[in-house]
């Protein structure tokens, strides 16, 4: 939408607002009939547009209420990824980009770099080389590695041919790469040596493969395949060579054209490939860039997998400010050595890594003895209120006591981020007052080109995800049939639902995924439940969609894994819960009462009736059993098994709320009526997990 059409929607209510003696985009004042659509402080607006359920909800970030971005605003030129990475390597010629502590030998030593130029010449040497092998422009590429400076390169090179990137990984199971390669029509795989003995053992089963790239392998290691696969393989600097003695001019992108494919998991397993355009993903990163800037003098750590979204932004953000990469070693064990060692200035995590470094803190000041822990606490306590009255926190704090944590990190952090699943607001406080700087929680989803929304940097209010990204609107839409509408109070609640120049154009080859995923007015619903807190500020509060993540990030298709244990002989009826604050399922099983009766004959179990024989530990650990070794037989992945169980004797029903008419589980219901059993199986976990560390 335009910005005189905005302009027009919100002149039907200029007359409620109370002009602000010193207005800045960030401060928007009103008086109490303006309420319903203009937020009490600055961090989002509300536009008035009509929903057909629900009340006029369209906010918008502060930053930039009459116009979405689509553009830097400095640098409205660049449109493209190939327009990003170009205006880079002129400005920042000779300045350090990509950084690797991987020697070619293998062994590990000090950072060495490649400057914004070198790696320009090497995008170009590299896609030509690929144009000399007749691959078309449009042409699907793989990238089946995981980060190191020449992932960038061959990106980079992709969109200055007008190739399509396809991140190729095997998380979402074994056979996803060759769903991917044979759904995508990858033409073009980039691997490395592990990898490549993968691609060879079902080279037959991905007949679109023309040639194979290994990063960092020897030609005289390289396999010879016979004529006939039609496929060549040659190595990463083979290919390069080429390309720079017989170099082609650039195929430039449009701003509409296709960048990248990334594939997520569907609700049944299968992936589904998010078609991401040039456009996107410069539109949401210059939405973020009106809240927080970088500097060429800034050093950001790439660990997070290239293959998703979350990583992928953040690298076309480097780009644009001319940040220095630094990739770690591979080995997520060593992570903290590569920091010490890189010393950088950004780090963006997810909260399964800061959770590890809160629980490292706090196990060190306990175990420091009584006056270590006591000036600790002292620290903390002062610069906490310091923070929250907005003032400024005594250096001397830093000195006696947080220089020495922030040493962990390399000690010089001064942006730490969040994102792929929700961090607990406590630790989010944590990080701020012994890391300092800039510490902020964003929300996104690959659909989006990464950032939906996050937190302003100057925000000292923790347990949101702050307000929508400059380049998107967001809406929520009431789910009655959860309990969750525009009516509620205190704050409103509904499915949040996403629209602007960075939704992606849809699942490539799933019009009815696509259809279901974003309606006739380009909406994206996210399946995502949320609320608008005080200030314009979005909570996430639960899950719409029978789909979620993990604390790791993983995503849970429920149905699929009950399905699997519905084939134990123990189980009747089976409920997986999972959450994003936690790294495992659970699961609560109706069991198949005669079954359960003869296990206990035949072990000799005493039991005064079905509650107690539930109950029984043994009973519990029988039955988890046989649904792992159920579980191992359907390939479930290591992150979908239910590591705890609890049976009950009576069925999910009709009449106790727990299934639809068509027999299918009400999940919200029955997250609420097994709310007990679930915290009380979460709590085992924990104990466990901390009985076994002690060991």
């Amino acid at each position: 939408m335009d910005s005189s059409a905005a302009r027009r929607r919100i002149q039907a209510i200029q007359d409620h607002l109370v002009p602000a003696s010193e207005f800045s985009s960030s401060q928007l004042q009103l008086n109490a009939t303006a309420g319903e659509f203009f937020s009490g402080d600055g961090y989002s607006v509300v536009l008035p547009e009509k929903l057909q359920t629900g009340k006029w909800n369209v906010y918008r970030s502060a930053r930039s209420p009459l116009k979405l971005v689509d553009r830097f605003p400095d640098h409205p030129e660049i449109g493209t990824l190939h327009d990003n990475f170009t205006r880079s390597t002129d400005v920042y010629r000779d300045y350090k980009y990509l950084g690797t502590r991987i020697r070619c030998d293998g062994t590990v030593g000090e950072y060495k770099w490649m400057t914004y130029g070198e790696a320009g010449t090497a995008r170009t040497a590299l896609g030509s080389g690929l144009v000399n092998h007749g691959i078309p422009k449009g042409s699907c590429i793989g990238l089946y590695f995981i980060n190191r400076p020449e992932w960038l390169v061959v990106d980079h090179a992709c969109s200055a041919y007008s190739y399509i990137s396809v991140p190729l990984y095997d998380t979402l199971g074994p056979d996803a790469v060759k769903y991917i390669v044979n759904h995508a029509l990858v033409q073009v795989i980039f691997c490395v040596p592990q990898t490549l003995n993968s691609l060879l053992s079902f080279l037959s089963e991905i007949p679109t493969v023309r040639l194979i790239v290994v990063v960092g392998g020897v030609d005289d290691q390289i396999p010879s395949l016979p004529s006939s696969t039609g496929v060549q393989v040659l190595t990463y600097a083979s290919l390069l060579s080429q390309g720079s003695t017989n170099i082609q001019p650039f195929c430039p992108p449009k701003s509409d054209d296709i960048a990248t494919i990334c594939y997520t998991s569907g609700t049944t397993g299968t992936p589904k490939g998010a078609v991401l355009t040039h456009g996107n993903l410069i539109a949401s990163v210059a939405g973020c860039s009106l809240a927080l800037k970088f500097f060429p003098s800034d050093v950001y750590i790439s660990y997070l997998p290239l293959a998703h979204i979350y990583e992928r932004a953040n690298q076309v953000s480097t780009v644009y400010f001319g940040v220095a990469v630094g990739f770690y070693q591979g080995d997520n064990m060593k992570l903290m050595d590569d920091m010490i060692a890189l010393r950088p200035t950004i780090f963006c995590s997810v909260p399964r890594l800061y959770n590890r470094i809160y629980a490292g803190i706090i196990n060190a000041v306990k175990t420091s003895g009584v006056l270590k822990e006591r000036l600790f606490n002292a620290a903390y306590n002062s610069k906490r209120q310091a923070i929250m009255n907005g003032k400024s926190p005594s250096p001397l704090w830093d000195k006696l006591v947080f220089n020495k944590i922030k040493a962990k990190l390399g000690g010089r952090v001064r942006v730490l981020a969040s994102g792929a699943s929700p961090l607990s607001p406590d630790i989010l406080e944590f990080l701020k007052i012994c890391f300092g700087g800039v510490v902020f929680e964003g929300y996104g989803m690959t659909e989006t080109s990464c950032v939906i929304s996050a937190m302003d940097p100057d925000d000292t209010l923790c347990g949101h995800v702050g307000a929508p990204n400059p380049a998107c609107e967001i809406k929520l839409v009431d789910v009655p049939e959860m309990n969750y509408t525009s009516d509620d109070q205190p704050y409103s609640r509904g499915e949040i639902c996403v629209r602007g120049p960075l939704v992606f154009k849809g699942y490539f080859k799933d019009e009815v995924q696509t259809r279901e995923a974003v309606d006739e007015d380009g909406w994206l619903h996210t399946g995502d439940i949320g609320l608008w807190m005080q200030g314009g500020r979005l909570k996430i509060i639960d899950r719409k969609k029978n789909i979620f993540k993990l604390a790791q990030g993983e995503y849970i298709a429920p149905e699929k894994i009950e399905n699997v244990y519905a084939k134990c002989k123990f189980v009747a009826q089976c409920f997986v819960y999972g959450d994003s604050f936690n790294a495992s399922l659970v699961a609560v099983v109706s069991v198949d009462v005669e079954t359960l009766k003869a296990w206990a004959s035949s072990e000799g179990i005493k039991y005064n009736d079905l509650a107690q024989l539930c109950n029984d530990p043994r009973a519990r650990a029988a039955v988890l059993a046989d649904m792992d070794a159920v579980g191992r037989e359907a390939q479930l992945r290591g992150f979908e098994f239910a590591k705890a169980v609890t049976l009950v004797h009576e069925p999910f029903t009709l009449e106790n709320g727990l299934l639809t008419p068509t027999f299918k589980i009400k999940r919200p219901q029955a997250k609420e009526y097994f709310a007990n059993a679930i915290s009380n199986m979460y709590a085992e976990l924990a104990s466990s997990d901390s009985s076994s560390q002690k060991m």
